[in-house]
């Protein structure tokens, strides 16, 4: 299925949407210290499609994360990837060979592969998995999960991991649309609340590297608000200083921030990769809630997009469902007042390397005791 596997260099990974698996990504994660490789390969066009006569081949590649989990062991972690996608009853397959192909180019002592995939749930496709709304009701149980995903493997080895690192549930808005039309195609209330915050005084404006401390005190109030897992400064300093321009896929990022009467309301993380804009990170004030910049500022980042030659603008996650119990219910219901077509996707993955090693990591994420990969 697979052929001339090779690594390369980060820099000549290729141009994508995604921007987990860019040439960018890969600078913010080394500037963190963190090691990444690429991989180069190949596949036959017919196992892309249902086309059994579909000749030749594509190339394609993959961006690895490989996280240190002590001084010995490691965990190559595939975020988002590999962006090209066989046909269902080969994905399987595909990404054992994949997986085997890629022992030779980690370190000796990783325990496994995680692939977080883009790829569409196969559960999201099925009719019978929706409810008398048409709201999805999940995918099933992790064993049935697994029996399909493993079906036509030689190893019958892939596991469903316990959780997920990315967002498995997004919202997709599509910017070939005129504003004009993309406002009609929102909620009313959605749409009323960006002309409020209007009438408000509320305005955006980009900021740069020296004001990360204004993003950062909104991002600590949002983190202790909400519970979440709380990034390092020096963190949010790489994804808005990496420079990858002289690659195959870098990425423009803008840091924006909403404000009314000069006081810093709300600020998100654009990143524009390929022909997506992506709302990568935000955060917002519990102040000022009533002249709405949360939702100026959603939707002064799809205009931006829009302007700036994207098609598409990716939400990046919600709730599955409007579900009250979630803790992203809240997140859905504010994305989907703007449109766009929710996506459910496959999740993460394991391909384990180490078999006991693998056990044991497992059941320290299970009692919550993992090691934070991203």
């Amino acid at each position: 299925m697979l052929t001339a596997i090779c690594s390369k260099s980060t820099e000549q990974l290729f141009k994508t949407s995604i921007v987990q698996q860019t040439a960018f990504w890969s600078v913010v994660k080394e500037m963190m210290g963190v090691n990444t490789i690429a991989l180069n390969f190949k596949i036959n066009r017919s196992h892309l499609d249902n086309d059994h006569q579909s000749l030749g081949s594509i190339e394609s590649d993959i961006l690895v994360v490989v996280q240190q989990v002590d001084s010995l062991y490691s965990i190559a972690y595939v975020p988002y990837g590999p962006e090209l996608e066989p046909r269902e009853d080969l994905q399987g397959t595909f990404l054992e060979e994949l997986s085997e192909c890629l022992r030779s180019h980690l370190p000796k002592n990783c325990i496994m592969i995680r692939y977080d995939l883009c790829w569409e749930s196969y559960w999201a496709k099925d009719s019978s998995f929706y409810d008398e709304n048409g709201l999805w009701n999940g995918p099933p149980a992790h064993t049935t999960q697994e029996l399909r995903f493993n079906m036509n493997t030689i190893g019958w080895n892939f596991r469903k991991a316990q959780g997920n690192i990315l967002p498995s549930n997004t919202i997709y808005l599509d910017l070939h649309k005129e504003p004009s039309a993309m406002l009609d195609a929102m909620k009313p209330k959605t749409r009323y609340n960006i002309g409020l915050s209007e009438r408000k005084g509320v305005t955006v404006r980009s900021i740069g590297i020296e004001q990360i401390d204004v993003w950062y005190a909104l991002y600590q109030e949002t983190a202790a608000r909400n519970g979440i897992y709380l990034h390092d400064i020096e963190y949010f300093r790489a994804v808005l200083m990496a420079k990858a321009n002289s690659t195959q896929s870098p990425a423009e990022v803008l840091l924006l921030v909403a404000e009314a009467e000069s006081t810093p309301l709300a600020a998100l993380f654009l990143v524009m990769t390929g022909s997506r804009g992506s709302y990568l990170y935000g955060a917002s004030s519990s102040r000022g809630r009533n002249v709405m910049a949360t939702y100026a500022l959603q939707w002064a980042a799809i205009r931006i997009a829009r302007e700036k030659g994207c098609t598409e603008y990716d939400m990046f996650g919600v709730a599955p469902r409007p579900e009250p119990s979630h803790p992203l219910y809240g997140l859905y219901r504010f994305k989907t007042g703007f449109g766009g077509n929710l996506f459910h996707s496959m999740g993460c993955w394991d391909y384990p390397l180490i078999g006991d090693m693998y056990t044991y990591y497992t059941s320290l994420e299970l009692k919550g005791q993992g090691y934070h990969v991203s």
